[in-house]
């Protein structure tokens, strides 16, 4: 199976439990019907990036779902949750992409959300041997990689969250959900 579409999704979830929570967040994100394999960070060669809306209406309940998805959780009161997916999308549609997931506590949403961006932008620029200083800031390197002309086009999805106030579970994901 090569995935030929894919959409983007996140939700939050806040329970008692710790597992209810996740299940919250994913009927948040609108995938809980599904049977979600996670996969790694290849974004298929020729892969359409569709709307959350037509991507869950091509999902049937039971469904085996191959998606990449971040994910954080905590029951601290008022701890920030952000969980962010990244990609990274080559001129060239006939050649593959990244996707990458980044999870973390104490981050901002586009924090978060920018260095799952750049991770997958990164990891994309070294397989087409773009010269960079990993060392430089995101602003930078993000120019280099469009002046490029080897990178379409970079985006990441992003949730964030501030832990319950009464210590109750808050799970934060993101997903890129990929689609035959």
């Amino acid at each position: 199976m090569i995935p030929s579409k894919m959409f983007f999704t996140k939700g939050v979830g806040i329970h008692k439990d710790r597992l209810a929570s996740f299940e919250l967040a994913l009927r948040d994100a609108g995938i809980e019907k599904c049977n979600l394999v996670y996969v790694s960070s290849i974004l298929p060669p020729n892969c359409r990036l569709v709307s959350k809306e037509e991507g869950l209406r091509l999902l049937n309940p039971g469904e085996i779902t191959f998606c990449v998805m971040a994910r954080s959780e905590t029951n601290e009161p008022n701890r920030l949750v952000s969980s962010a997916i990244g990609v990274a999308v080559p001129k060239d549609n006939s050649n593959y992409g990244y996707l990458s997931e980044h999870h973390s506590f104490g981050e901002t949403a586009k924090r978060c959300g920018e260095y799952a961006e750049d991770l997958a932008a990164t990891m994309l620029a070294t397989t087409l041997g773009i010269e960079f200083n990993s060392d430089t800031a995101w602003e930078e390197r993000e120019q280099v990689y469009k002046a490029s002309g080897q990178i379409f086009k970079t985006t990441n999805v992003v949730q964030s969250c501030e832990g319950h106030k009464d210590g109750l579970w808050t799970t934060t994901l993101a997903a890129a959900v990929l689609l035959e």
